[in-house]
């Protein structure tokens, strides 16, 4: 089952999360053909103050 990992700054609502997954879901199924309970989908939500280290890790910086 792949898995599938959002980091985001600050915390988001339990809708905006549903959102993200749902889109996500119908994207797979839409272009993939896999079911919506084929991907695994969870949220790291990191401090604000935070998010400038984590983007320099994610875009492959040290």
């Amino acid at each position: 089952m792949p898995y599938v990992n959002i980091r985001v700054a600050g915390t988001l609502t339990r809708e905006q999360k549903q959102q993200i997954a749902t889109e996500l879901t119908d994207t797979l199924e839409r272009v993939a053909n896999k079911p919506k309970s084929y991907t695994y989908i969870s949220f790291d939500e990191l401090p604000d103050e935070n998010w400038a280290v984590a983007g320099k890790l994610l875009g492959g910086e040290d």
